[in-house]
């Protein structure tokens, strides 16, 4: 039986739900008129700071057509990833993004869009295309919001309506056709609690200064922090959750159900004297399967002396 494309979408949202997915959404593959200027703009004011890789690839990330050929369909995915407030590290604990308490979220939603991946095949025969998880030049929140899981903030994330935005973004770029979903207007309103709460002032209304910003300071950036650089970091050391933490919107945030992204014992209950004294082997024990090891040890230590120095002055 020839499904149409009404039925092509229903049955991939089916699909995802069973494989875990909290919400989604469906946009017909095209090219990003609207976001085309503004990512040009952000590139040519520099505000990609040294993550070059940002400046790669531009026609890919503006039309996925580009990227995956005969690709007809962006299906967008959201994963919930807000842990329980009973598995959250120690209050005089430095401060790690929510997103990382866990196993590394590539590996975590990888396999759950393998599962979705695997029944669409079943369900609709040979397709054709690949499946991304940050990890490849795909505005995510640009094709979240154009499918209509919600819209994007002024902090710059995809906040889902009475769910928040404690949530990773996939996508299954596919060669069939499926009936795309429409945007939904924009909730934030006069609200600017995300932009007076950043401390670099990286924020302003919908404009995002990665190369301010406290998770660029301490992931992405390779050297050492800028002697300039006189902001307080409040103790995070991998990452920054300040602009989602502050959004009214998270007050709808649920924990979620996977186990997979649930933080060790071990790591909750690390002090700060663990922390500044983690050694290479600890360091490769702790974050072998985890999103922190991206920042090497070496990263981590030189977040920690920051840090203590601002503390200490």
């Amino acid at each position: 039986m020839t499904l149409d494309s009404k039925q092509v979408s229903s049955l991939i949202k089916k699909r995802a739900f069973e494989a875990g997915f909290s919400f989604c959404g469906i946009s017909k593959a095209d090219f990003l008129d609207e976001e085309a200027p503004r990512l040009e703009a952000w590139l040519n004011q520099g505000l990609q700071g040294e993550m070059a890789y940002m400046a790669n690839h531009f026609d890919k990330r503006l039309d996925p057509r580009k990227l995956v050929e005969g690709c007809q369909t962006v299906v967008s995915l959201v994963f919930n990833y807000y842990p329980s407030p009973s598995l959250t590290p120690l209050n005089h604990h430095f401060k790690v993004s929510k997103y990382a308490f866990g196993e590394d979220y590539h590996r975590v939603v990888k396999d759950k869009m393998q599962v979705l991946w695997d029944a669409m095949q079943e369900d609709l025969g040979e397709i054709s295309g690949r499946m991304f998880v940050d990890s490849a030049p795909v505005l995510e929140k640009a094709w979240a919001k154009k499918s209509g899981l919600g819209w994007i903030g002024k902090n710059g994330n995809l906040i889902i309506p009475k769910q928040g935005s404690f949530y990773f973004i996939a996508e299954l770029l596919i060669d069939i056709p499926a009936e795309p979903d429409g945007p939904i207007k924009d909730f934030c309103g006069t609200c600017t609690r995300c932009i007076d709460a950043c401390p670099t002032e990286a924020l302003t209304p919908y404009w995002v200064d990665g190369s301010k910003c406290i998770s660029y300071f301490t992931i992405e950036l390779k050297e050492g922090i800028p002697a300039s650089m006189k902001s307080d970091f409040q103790d995070w050391i991998f990452g920054c959750d300040i602009c989602q933490d502050v959004c009214p919107w998270n007050r709808f945030s649920t924990p979620h159900q996977e186990p997979r992204l649930e933080a060790k014992l071990t790591f909750l209950e690390m002090e700060r004297g663990d922390w500044e004294d983690l050694s290479e082997e600890v360091f490769k024990e702790l974050f072998h399967y985890s999103a922190i090891k991206r920042t090497k040890i070496t990263g981590l230590q030189r977040n920690i002396q920051y840090i203590n120095k601002k503390n200490e002055s």
